[in-house]
Protein backbone atom coordinates (compact mmCIF):
# COMPACT_ATOMS: atom_id res chain seq x y z
CA UNK A 1 0.00 0.00 0.00
CA UNK A 2 0.98 3.66 -0.75
CA UNK A 3 0.21 6.90 0.85
CA UNK A 4 -1.41 7.78 -2.21
CA UNK A 5 -4.07 4.87 -1.41
CA UNK A 6 -4.55 5.88 2.22
CA UNK A 7 -7.07 8.90 1.51
CA UNK A 8 -4.93 11.75 2.61
CA UNK A 9 -5.09 15.36 0.79
CA UNK A 10 -2.70 16.42 -2.02
CA UNK A 11 -0.96 19.27 0.28
CA UNK A 12 -0.73 16.28 2.92
CA UNK A 13 0.88 13.61 0.49
CA UNK A 14 3.14 16.63 -0.97
CA UNK A 15 4.30 17.22 2.12
CA UNK A 16 4.97 13.31 2.98
CA UNK A 17 7.03 12.86 -0.83
CA UNK A 18 8.75 15.49 0.32
CA UNK A 19 10.18 14.11 3.47
CA UNK A 20 11.08 10.65 1.40
CA UNK A 21 8.11 8.55 2.15
CA UNK A 22 6.25 6.59 -0.14
CA UNK A 23 5.30 3.50 1.73
CA UNK A 24 3.13 3.67 5.54
CA UNK A 25 4.40 1.80 8.19
CA UNK A 26 1.68 -1.11 10.01
CA UNK A 27 0.16 1.68 12.36
CA UNK A 28 -0.18 3.98 9.83
CA UNK A 29 -2.02 1.92 7.54
CA UNK A 30 -4.37 0.84 9.92
CA UNK A 31 -4.50 3.59 11.82
CA UNK A 32 -4.95 6.44 9.38
CA UNK A 33 -8.29 5.72 7.60
CA UNK A 34 -9.81 4.34 10.95
CA UNK A 35 -9.01 8.22 12.29
CA UNK A 36 -10.12 10.05 8.88
CA UNK A 37 -13.80 8.17 9.51
CA UNK A 38 -13.96 10.06 12.55
CA UNK A 39 -13.49 7.05 14.76
CA UNK A 40 -12.26 6.22 18.62
CA UNK A 41 -9.29 4.71 18.18
CA UNK A 42 -6.76 2.46 20.63
CA UNK A 43 -3.75 2.05 19.21
CA UNK A 44 -1.07 -0.39 20.40
CA UNK A 45 2.47 -0.38 18.54
CA UNK A 46 6.20 -0.47 20.31
CA UNK A 47 8.12 2.13 20.28
CA UNK A 48 9.67 3.39 16.75
CA UNK A 49 6.52 2.53 14.48
CA UNK A 50 5.63 5.88 13.08
CA UNK A 51 2.52 6.25 15.42
CA UNK A 52 3.41 9.63 15.50
CA UNK A 53 2.80 10.51 12.08
CA UNK A 54 -0.02 7.57 12.17
CA UNK A 55 -2.65 10.48 14.18
CA UNK A 56 -0.77 13.66 12.82
CA UNK A 57 -1.47 12.96 8.87
CA UNK A 58 -5.31 12.58 9.53
CA UNK A 59 -5.33 14.96 11.87
CA UNK A 60 -3.72 17.49 9.59
CA UNK A 61 -6.73 16.93 6.97
CA UNK A 62 -9.58 17.12 9.14
CA UNK A 63 -8.79 20.32 10.63
CA UNK A 64 -7.85 21.88 7.48
CA UNK A 65 -11.04 22.93 6.98
CA UNK A 66 -11.89 25.25 10.07
CA UNK A 67 -10.43 28.18 11.97
CA UNK A 68 -9.72 28.48 15.58
CA UNK A 69 -10.85 31.34 18.41
CA UNK A 70 -8.68 33.11 20.86
CA UNK A 71 -7.71 30.76 23.42
CA UNK A 72 -10.05 27.64 22.23
CA UNK A 73 -7.94 25.35 20.90
CA UNK A 74 -9.32 23.18 18.39
CA UNK A 75 -7.05 20.54 18.94
CA UNK A 76 -5.37 18.39 21.87
CA UNK A 77 -2.12 16.82 22.24
CA UNK A 78 -1.41 15.26 25.50
CA UNK A 79 2.66 14.12 26.01
CA UNK A 80 4.34 12.83 29.08
CA UNK A 81 7.45 14.95 28.80
CA UNK A 82 8.89 18.03 26.89
CA UNK A 83 10.84 16.01 24.56
CA UNK A 84 8.00 14.00 23.16
CA UNK A 85 5.93 17.05 22.65
CA UNK A 86 8.52 19.00 20.98
CA UNK A 87 8.93 16.14 18.33
CA UNK A 88 5.09 15.90 17.80
CA UNK A 89 5.05 19.74 17.13
CA UNK A 90 7.73 18.89 14.60
CA UNK A 91 5.97 16.64 12.71
CA UNK A 92 2.84 18.94 12.63
CA UNK A 93 5.15 21.26 11.02
CA UNK A 94 6.76 19.06 8.85
CA UNK A 95 3.94 17.63 7.36
CA UNK A 96 1.27 20.76 7.81
CA UNK A 97 3.47 23.11 5.77
CA UNK A 98 1.15 23.31 2.76
CA UNK A 99 -1.57 23.78 4.97
CA UNK A 100 -2.93 26.97 6.98
CA UNK A 101 -2.52 25.70 10.88
CA UNK A 102 -2.12 27.27 13.67
CA UNK A 103 0.15 25.38 16.80
CA UNK A 104 1.02 26.15 20.06
CA UNK A 105 3.44 24.53 22.78
CA UNK A 106 2.50 23.92 26.08
CA UNK A 107 5.29 22.52 28.04
CA UNK A 108 7.62 23.63 31.40
CA UNK A 109 10.82 25.46 31.09
CA UNK A 110 9.20 28.01 28.65
CA UNK A 111 7.88 31.40 28.82
CA UNK A 112 4.15 31.48 30.17
CA UNK A 113 3.93 34.91 28.75
CA UNK A 114 4.92 33.87 25.22
CA UNK A 115 2.45 30.57 25.54
CA UNK A 116 -0.59 33.08 26.48
CA UNK A 117 0.50 35.17 23.34
CA UNK A 118 -0.03 32.39 20.85
CA UNK A 119 -3.50 30.99 22.82
CA UNK A 120 -4.83 34.72 22.41
CA UNK A 121 -4.61 34.39 18.65
CA UNK A 122 -6.26 31.19 18.23
CA UNK A 123 -4.50 27.73 17.60
CA UNK A 124 -5.97 24.53 15.54
CA UNK A 125 -3.43 22.58 17.17
CA UNK A 126 -2.20 22.69 20.80
CA UNK A 127 0.53 20.13 21.98
CA UNK A 128 0.96 20.42 25.70
CA UNK A 129 2.07 18.66 28.94
CA UNK A 130 -0.48 18.00 31.38
CA UNK A 131 1.26 20.01 34.06
CA UNK A 132 1.68 23.12 31.76
CA UNK A 133 -1.72 23.01 30.71
CA UNK A 134 -3.95 22.50 33.77
CA UNK A 135 -1.12 26.11 35.12
CA UNK A 136 -2.56 28.01 32.34
CA UNK A 137 -5.98 26.75 32.33
CA UNK A 138 -5.97 27.56 35.77
CA UNK A 139 -5.44 30.92 34.97
CA UNK A 140 -7.61 31.54 32.45
CA UNK A 141 -5.58 31.56 29.49
CA UNK A 142 -7.34 28.81 27.56
CA UNK A 143 -10.69 26.74 27.27
CA UNK A 144 -11.40 23.38 26.46
CA UNK A 145 -14.92 23.59 25.56
CA UNK A 146 -13.63 23.52 21.55
CA UNK A 147 -11.83 21.09 21.42
CA UNK A 148 -12.91 18.35 18.60
CA UNK A 149 -9.96 15.75 18.55
CA UNK A 150 -7.93 14.25 21.92
CA UNK A 151 -5.03 12.43 21.79
CA UNK A 152 -3.41 10.95 24.34
CA UNK A 153 -0.02 9.49 23.49
CA UNK A 154 2.16 7.32 25.28
CA UNK A 155 -0.66 6.55 28.18
CA UNK A 156 1.61 3.90 29.67
CA UNK A 157 4.45 6.10 30.26
CA UNK A 158 1.55 8.42 31.33
CA UNK A 159 0.59 5.89 34.28
CA UNK A 160 4.19 5.29 35.41
CA UNK A 161 4.89 9.43 35.63
CA UNK A 162 1.95 9.63 37.63
CA UNK A 163 0.15 11.72 35.47
CA UNK A 164 -3.24 9.84 35.53
CA UNK A 165 -5.46 12.30 37.89
CA UNK A 166 -4.00 14.97 35.33
CA UNK A 167 -5.46 13.46 32.91
CA UNK A 168 -8.77 12.64 34.38
CA UNK A 169 -9.17 15.98 35.04
CA UNK A 170 -8.31 17.32 31.75
CA UNK A 171 -10.51 14.89 29.76
CA UNK A 172 -13.76 16.02 32.14
CA UNK A 173 -13.21 19.57 30.96
CA UNK A 174 -13.33 18.74 27.18
CA UNK A 175 -17.24 18.20 25.71
CA UNK A 176 -17.86 14.47 25.29
CA UNK A 177 -19.09 14.91 21.31
CA UNK A 178 -15.14 14.54 20.37
CA UNK A 179 -12.93 12.23 18.60
CA UNK A 180 -10.46 10.60 21.09
CA UNK A 181 -7.35 8.82 20.05
CA UNK A 182 -5.33 6.87 22.83
CA UNK A 183 -1.38 5.03 21.77
CA UNK A 184 0.34 3.13 24.59
CA UNK A 185 2.63 0.67 23.73
CA UNK A 186 1.26 -1.62 26.40
CA UNK A 187 -2.45 -2.41 28.01
CA UNK A 188 -1.80 -2.03 31.67
CA UNK A 189 -5.29 -2.44 33.77
CA UNK A 190 -5.44 1.15 34.80
CA UNK A 191 -4.84 2.18 31.01
CA UNK A 192 -7.70 -0.12 29.92
CA UNK A 193 -10.04 1.28 32.91
CA UNK A 194 -9.08 4.75 31.00
CA UNK A 195 -9.93 3.56 27.70
CA UNK A 196 -13.40 2.11 28.85
CA UNK A 197 -14.20 5.33 30.84
CA UNK A 198 -13.31 8.28 28.27
CA UNK A 199 -13.56 6.00 24.77
CA UNK A 200 -16.67 5.49 23.03
CA UNK A 201 -16.72 2.42 21.34
CA UNK A 202 -13.24 2.47 20.06
CA UNK A 203 -11.38 0.83 17.42
CA UNK A 204 -8.45 -1.08 18.58
CA UNK A 205 -5.07 -1.54 16.58
CA UNK A 206 -2.32 -3.57 17.50
CA UNK A 207 0.67 -3.68 15.12
CA UNK A 208 2.64 -6.06 17.38
CA UNK A 209 2.51 -7.63 20.99
CA UNK A 210 2.60 -5.57 23.25
CA UNK A 211 6.48 -5.09 24.82
CA UNK A 212 7.78 -6.94 22.47
CA UNK A 213 11.82 -6.44 21.31
CA UNK A 214 12.72 -5.67 17.94
CA UNK A 215 14.39 -8.19 15.93
CA UNK A 216 16.76 -6.11 14.27
CA UNK A 217 17.93 -5.78 18.01
CA UNK A 218 20.81 -8.17 18.98
CA UNK A 219 21.39 -7.91 22.57
CA UNK A 220 23.63 -8.58 25.53
CA UNK A 221 23.90 -9.06 28.88
CA UNK A 222 27.33 -8.69 30.91
CA UNK A 223 27.00 -9.64 34.92
CA UNK A 224 29.87 -7.06 37.02
CA UNK A 225 30.59 -5.65 40.14
CA UNK A 226 28.97 -2.54 41.19
CA UNK A 227 32.11 -1.09 41.04
CA UNK A 228 33.20 -1.57 37.97
CA UNK A 229 30.64 -0.79 36.01
CA UNK A 230 32.39 2.11 34.71
CA UNK A 231 35.62 0.29 33.97
CA UNK A 232 33.46 -2.13 31.79
CA UNK A 233 31.79 0.24 30.05
CA UNK A 234 34.59 1.81 29.12
CA UNK A 235 35.90 -1.57 27.94
CA UNK A 236 32.93 -2.37 25.70
CA UNK A 237 32.98 0.93 24.24
CA UNK A 238 36.34 0.44 22.52
CA UNK A 239 35.30 -3.64 21.74
CA UNK A 240 32.00 -2.16 20.15
CA UNK A 241 32.93 1.20 18.49
CA UNK A 242 29.94 2.32 18.32
CA UNK A 243 28.92 5.05 15.90
CA UNK A 244 26.50 6.71 18.73
CA UNK A 245 24.77 5.63 21.29
CA UNK A 246 22.44 6.36 24.11
CA UNK A 247 23.48 5.26 27.48
CA UNK A 248 20.87 4.64 30.29
CA UNK A 249 20.89 5.27 33.85
CA UNK A 250 18.15 4.80 36.53
CA UNK A 251 19.52 7.65 39.03
CA UNK A 252 20.23 11.40 37.77
CA UNK A 253 22.50 11.86 40.30
CA UNK A 254 24.73 9.42 38.59
CA UNK A 255 24.11 10.78 34.82
CA UNK A 256 26.93 14.03 35.31
CA UNK A 257 29.67 11.00 37.11
CA UNK A 258 29.39 8.76 33.64
CA UNK A 259 29.14 11.90 31.08
CA UNK A 260 32.40 12.98 32.50
CA UNK A 261 34.14 9.16 32.51
CA UNK A 262 32.99 9.44 29.04
CA UNK A 263 34.51 12.70 27.89
CA UNK A 264 38.13 11.85 29.74
CA UNK A 265 38.10 8.93 27.88
CA UNK A 266 38.23 10.63 24.82
CA UNK A 267 34.45 10.69 24.12
CA UNK A 268 31.99 12.99 22.91
CA UNK A 269 29.02 12.48 25.54
CA UNK A 270 27.03 14.82 26.88
CA UNK A 271 24.31 14.09 30.23
CA UNK A 272 20.53 14.67 29.40
CA UNK A 273 17.49 14.23 32.21
CA UNK A 274 14.86 16.09 33.75
CA UNK A 275 16.38 18.11 35.81
CA UNK A 276 18.29 20.75 33.01
CA UNK A 277 16.41 23.41 31.87
CA UNK A 278 14.57 23.14 28.42
CA UNK A 279 17.00 24.56 26.98
CA UNK A 280 19.57 23.07 26.99
CA UNK A 281 18.22 19.77 26.75
CA UNK A 282 17.06 21.28 23.67
CA UNK A 283 20.71 21.75 22.70
CA UNK A 284 21.65 18.84 23.90
CA UNK A 285 18.89 16.85 21.64
CA UNK A 286 20.04 18.50 18.93
CA UNK A 287 23.97 18.20 19.19
CA UNK A 288 23.17 14.51 19.40
CA UNK A 289 20.85 14.50 16.08
CA UNK A 290 23.76 16.62 14.61
CA UNK A 291 26.28 14.22 15.47
CA UNK A 292 28.28 16.71 17.66
CA UNK A 293 27.39 14.62 20.52
CA UNK A 294 27.86 11.17 19.95
CA UNK A 295 26.76 9.74 23.09
CA UNK A 296 23.99 10.37 24.95
CA UNK A 297 24.39 9.70 29.06
CA UNK A 298 20.63 10.07 30.08
CA UNK A 299 17.76 9.26 32.12
CA UNK A 300 14.55 7.45 31.08
CA UNK A 301 12.99 10.81 29.57
CA UNK A 302 14.83 9.92 26.30
CA UNK A 303 13.82 6.59 26.30
CA UNK A 304 10.45 7.25 24.77
CA UNK A 305 9.14 8.77 21.33
CA UNK A 306 12.78 10.36 19.82
CA UNK A 307 12.94 9.77 16.25
CA UNK A 308 16.53 9.27 15.85
CA UNK A 309 16.86 6.40 13.42
CA UNK A 310 20.74 6.06 12.50
CA UNK A 311 21.88 5.33 16.47
CA UNK A 312 23.57 2.43 16.31
CA UNK A 313 24.07 1.42 20.41
CA UNK A 314 21.86 1.34 23.35
CA UNK A 315 23.90 0.89 26.68
CA UNK A 316 22.08 0.19 30.16
CA UNK A 317 24.12 1.20 32.40
CA UNK A 318 22.07 0.19 35.21
CA UNK A 319 19.27 -3.10 34.85
CA UNK A 320 15.82 -0.35 34.70
CA UNK A 321 13.55 -1.23 37.82
CA UNK A 322 10.20 -1.46 34.85
CA UNK A 323 10.38 -4.57 32.06
CA UNK A 324 8.65 -1.76 30.12
CA UNK A 325 11.50 1.11 30.20
CA UNK A 326 13.94 -1.88 28.98
CA UNK A 327 11.83 -2.62 25.71
CA UNK A 328 11.89 1.52 25.26
CA UNK A 329 15.02 1.84 25.70
CA UNK A 330 16.86 -0.52 23.26
CA UNK A 331 14.03 0.91 21.05
CA UNK A 332 16.04 3.77 20.23
CA UNK A 333 18.46 1.48 18.19
CA UNK A 334 17.56 -0.76 15.45
CA UNK A 335 14.75 1.65 13.90
CA UNK A 336 13.60 2.47 10.48
CA UNK A 337 15.05 -0.90 8.77
CA UNK A 338 18.62 -0.45 10.56
CA UNK A 339 20.40 -3.36 12.87
CA UNK A 340 21.40 -2.29 16.28
CA UNK A 341 23.21 -3.60 19.54
CA UNK A 342 21.87 -3.61 22.81
CA UNK A 343 24.13 -4.51 25.84
CA UNK A 344 23.13 -4.15 29.45
CA UNK A 345 25.16 -3.96 32.77
CA UNK A 346 23.98 -6.24 35.84
CA UNK A 347 24.81 -7.18 39.24
CA UNK A 348 24.02 -9.46 42.02
CA UNK A 349 21.87 -6.85 42.93
CA UNK A 350 19.84 -6.82 39.77
CA UNK A 351 18.18 -10.23 39.82
CA UNK A 352 14.68 -9.46 40.46
CA UNK A 353 14.80 -6.34 38.14
CA UNK A 354 16.29 -9.07 35.47
CA UNK A 355 13.98 -11.74 35.46
CA UNK A 356 10.89 -9.56 34.89
CA UNK A 357 12.73 -8.08 31.89
CA UNK A 358 12.80 -11.61 30.48
CA UNK A 359 9.47 -12.76 31.58
CA UNK A 360 8.15 -9.44 29.88
CA UNK A 361 9.87 -10.47 26.39
CA UNK A 362 9.41 -14.15 26.53
CA UNK A 363 12.79 -14.60 26.33
CA UNK A 364 16.68 -15.01 27.90
CA UNK A 365 19.11 -12.50 27.27
CA UNK A 366 22.15 -13.72 26.29
CA UNK A 367 25.04 -13.71 28.61
CA UNK A 368 28.41 -12.13 26.94
CA UNK A 369 31.14 -13.02 29.13
CA UNK A 370 33.91 -10.50 29.37
CA UNK A 371 36.66 -13.06 30.27
CA UNK A 372 37.98 -10.79 33.46
CA UNK A 373 40.94 -9.53 31.29
CA UNK A 374 41.48 -6.18 30.65
CA UNK A 375 41.71 -4.44 27.11
CA UNK A 376 45.07 -4.49 25.46
CA UNK A 377 45.58 -0.84 26.60
CA UNK A 378 43.94 -1.06 29.93
CA UNK A 379 46.14 -1.08 32.65
CA UNK A 380 46.12 -3.82 34.74
CA UNK A 381 44.76 -3.65 38.61
CA UNK A 382 47.07 -5.06 41.06
CA UNK A 383 45.45 -7.46 42.99
CA UNK A 384 45.62 -6.72 46.90
CA UNK A 385 47.92 -9.61 49.37
CA UNK A 386 45.06 -11.69 51.42
CA UNK A 387 44.54 -10.46 55.22
CA UNK A 388 46.42 -12.65 57.88
CA UNK A 389 43.51 -14.89 59.18
CA UNK A 390 42.89 -14.34 62.84
CA UNK A 391 44.11 -16.15 65.23
CA UNK A 392 42.20 -18.35 67.30
CA UNK A 393 40.28 -17.13 70.16
CA UNK A 394 42.59 -17.68 73.55
CA UNK A 395 41.74 -19.84 76.10
CA UNK A 396 39.66 -18.97 79.28
CA UNK A 397 39.83 -20.26 82.94
CA UNK A 398 37.32 -21.26 84.93
CA UNK A 399 36.14 -17.39 86.19
CA UNK A 400 36.27 -16.23 82.77
CA UNK A 401 39.46 -14.95 82.43
CA UNK A 402 41.74 -15.53 79.98
CA UNK A 403 44.47 -17.97 80.58
CA UNK A 404 47.83 -16.83 81.12
CA UNK A 405 50.04 -17.23 77.58
CA UNK A 406 52.71 -19.85 78.08
CA UNK A 407 54.65 -18.07 76.16
CA UNK A 408 55.19 -14.87 77.77
CA UNK A 409 57.86 -14.42 80.07
CA UNK A 410 56.58 -14.60 83.96
CA UNK A 411 56.31 -10.98 85.72
CA UNK A 412 59.58 -11.64 87.77
CA UNK A 413 61.56 -12.45 84.85
CA UNK A 414 59.96 -9.59 82.84
CA UNK A 415 62.79 -6.42 82.03
CA UNK A 416 62.07 -3.65 84.52
CA UNK A 417 60.91 -0.62 83.10
CA UNK A 418 63.54 2.30 82.94
CA UNK A 419 62.54 4.59 85.56
CA UNK A 420 61.99 8.27 84.33
CA UNK A 421 64.63 10.48 85.56
CA UNK A 422 63.67 13.23 88.37
CA UNK A 423 62.62 16.16 86.34
CA UNK A 424 64.66 19.05 86.96
CA UNK A 425 63.44 22.41 89.08
CA UNK A 426 62.05 25.56 86.85
CA UNK A 427 64.12 28.58 86.74
CA UNK A 428 61.72 30.17 89.07
CA UNK A 429 61.84 27.35 92.13
CA UNK A 430 63.84 27.74 95.15
CA UNK A 431 63.70 24.30 96.68
CA UNK A 432 65.87 25.52 99.61
CA UNK A 433 62.97 26.46 101.68
CA UNK A 434 59.93 24.03 99.92
CA UNK A 435 58.35 27.43 99.22
CA UNK A 436 58.08 25.86 95.58
CA UNK A 437 58.85 28.58 93.60
CA UNK A 438 56.94 31.11 95.66
CA UNK A 439 59.54 34.21 96.40
CA UNK A 440 60.96 35.33 99.14
CA UNK A 441 57.93 37.48 99.92
CA UNK A 442 55.94 34.78 100.80
CA UNK A 443 53.78 34.81 104.13
CA UNK A 444 55.34 33.06 106.70
CA UNK A 445 52.37 31.03 107.45
CA UNK A 446 53.00 29.49 103.49
CA UNK A 447 56.37 27.86 104.37
CA UNK A 448 56.79 24.80 106.00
Amino acid sequence: MKFEDLGLSPETLRAVTEKGYETPTPIQEKAIPIIMMARDVVGLAQTGTGKTAGFTLPMIDALAGGRARMRMPRSLVLEPTRELAAQVAENFKTYGKYHKLSMALLVGGESMGDQTKLLDKGVDVLIATPGRLLDLFGRGAILLNDIKILVIDEADRMMDMGFIPDIEKIVSLIPPNRQTLLFSATMPPEIKRLSDKFLSNPKEISVAAPATTSSNIEQFLVHTHPKDKKRLLGRLMKQENPKNAFVFLNRKRDIGDVASFLKKEGYAAAPLHGDMVQSARTQTLQDFRDGKVKFLVCSDVAARGLDISAVSHVFNYDVPMSPDDYVHRIGRTGRAGNTGRAWMLATNLDEKYLANIERLIKKPIPVFDMGGAPAADEPVREERAPRPERSEKPARRDDGRPARDENRPRREEQKPRPQKENRQPRKDEDDSDGSAGFGDDVPAFFKF
